[in-house]
């Protein structure tokens, strides 16, 4: 329980300290909960077991049995949660907002609420702890963001609670059948193709506008413009993986039975958005902006292998899922010190800055060539597997997500070029600081250790899926 009680206990304490030591507390909150998660992976490295972290073995009268707990798969996103909030937390520590109360409690509540999330074994729980994700990561961009965020930041939570009233739907509608919300009594239910289209369909819904994919996209790029840094890291590097995770927990392992239907069109909505949001991506001159629309081309093609539903694609998908988010940090780092120095995001008033701040200019090369995926870094592997499986489903939609290898060179290196080359349009630029340095030395770092060892993650998450995938398969079978 120590995973979820860490950063309450900070989120609580962040209150009631001054305001000169938040900065602080914040990074050793942070690290501790980084060393525990740690240490739980070292105690499971080896195992395919579940690991139950809470389980009254009680029911309520509702049907709730607060069961939580971990596999590797829950336990890889424990880890990456509790890797990324360290990195945002560097990259905020010169700023004023890491000294703001409301602010760094509302940080570790989100990462609180996140692990809920990844390690809730309770169809309930999962909602209730999905539902609290919204809460920090809203008052965030409403406390912090730009001045024209209130209509944007209220398109942004209607779309999301209307996707999650989806998904509560479809729980009860399941648990209508099942003697619990337990995962394993929930899994356990028959449905019909028809019913098992219904429910997967409300929590595809949930899923789709959290990713986003497309045609449920339009809120992020305005969202991500408005929040300010740290709230577009939450957003982009954490929340959205939720949504790629509740894929494989609980959408597909829930409704098996309607995977034949629902597998094209979540396919081709993916392949449209891969495709669509990269071009669009392509016109911007506003840099976040850019990586907005970057982050949905991206996150489609993970969400298209997910369906796919292979061992491979599957695999790449945890894989992938944290070179976006690395990758997300660094992007949005870039952006954000561009925005801060300069008061500017628009890339035709840039130009020049790696001439002023060569150490700037070098880091924000490393994490454009990890955008794209070039070889030896840590989106290499997981999308070629990618885009291998979506080839061997259908070759059309493997040629056209390919695309997206090419349209990602064009931006990533269209957004650098205009803003690092050319004559400087600017007499000064502040290099890079202590705290800045250190989170692009540490993405750098892992970016090159997962290329070269891709391994350890698909070692860590392969037995979990090979159980998750015999589940599938056997429901698919009765059925039939």
């Amino acid at each position: 329980m120590e995973l979820l009680i860490i950063p309450l206990v900070f989120a609580l304490i962040a209150c009631f300290l001054p305001k000169q030591s938040l900065k602080y507390v914040s990074i050793a909150g942070a690290v501790t909960s980084l060393v525990v998660a740690l240490v739980h992976t070292l105690a499971y490295c080896g195992s395919s077991h579940y690991v139950s972290i809470f389980d009254p073995n009680h029911v309520t009268t509702f049907g709730l049995t607060f069961k939580m707990g971990y596999d590797g798969m829950s336990l890889f996103m424990v880890i990456l949660t509790n890797t990324i909030i360290p990195l945002i937390v560097l990259s905020n520590f010169k700023s004023e907002i890491a000294s703001n109360k409301k602010f760094v409690s509302m940080l570790f509540l989100m990462q609180f609420a996140l692990i809920g999330v990844f390690t809730s074994m309770d169809g309930m729980m999962f909602y209730i702890f999905w539902e609290i994700t919204l809460i920090p990561v809203f008052l965030i961009a409403l406390w912090f963001g730009a001045e024209e965020r209130k209509k944007i930041l209220t398109k942004f939570f209607i779309y999301t609670f209307v996707g999650s009233l989806a998904m509560l739907l479809s729980l009860i509608a399941l648990k209508s059948t099942a003697s619990s919300f337990s995962h394993a009594d929930l899994v356990a239910v028959q449905l019909t193709s028809q019913t098992a289209f219904w429910i997967m369909g409300g929590f595809f819904l949930a899923f789709a506008i959290k990713t986003p994919i497309f045609p449920f996209h339009t809120w992020q790029p305005d969202t991500y413009t408005v929040s300010p840094m740290v709230g577009t890291m939450l957003l982009s590097a954490l929340m959205l993986k939720m949504a790629l995770y509740g894929m494989v927990r609980w959408m597909i392992p829930l409704a098996p039975e309607a995977m034949e239907s629902m597998v094209p069109i979540v396919v081709i909505l993916s392949l449209i958005g891969i495709v669509y949001t990269a071009i669009l991506a392509i016109k911007q001159a506003d840099i976040k902006r850019i990586f907005a629309f970057a982050s949905i081309s991206h996150v489609g093609l993970i969400a298209a292998g997910i369906m796919v539903f292979t061992k491979d694609s599957v695999s790449a998908s945890f894989l992938q899922m944290f070179n976006h988010s690395l990758v997300a940090v660094g992007l949005f780092l870039c952006a954000g010190i561009l925005e801060q120095r300069l008061k500017t995001r628009n890339l035709y008033e840039l130009g020049g800055i790696a001439k002023l701040a060569p150490k700037f200019g070098f880091w924000f090369a490393v994490i454009g060539f990890a955008s794209v995926s070039v070889p030896f870094s840590s989106g290499f592997i997981g999308e070629f597997l990618l885009l291998k499986e979506l080839y061997q489903y259908e070759w059309i939609i493997g040629v056209l997500a390919g695309t997206t290898l090419v349209f990602g060179a064009v931006y990533t290196l269209r957004a650098y070029q205009l803003s690092m080359f050319g004559a400087p349009k600017h007499e000064s630029f502040i290099d890079l600081t202590w705290n800045e340095w250190i989170v692009f030395f540490v993405i750098g770092m892992l970016v090159l250790a997962i290329g070269l060892f891709p391994q350890v993650i698909f070692d860590f998450v392969g037995p979990s899926i090979d159980k998750l995938m015999e589940s599938v398969e056997l429901s698919k079978n009765i059925v039939e």
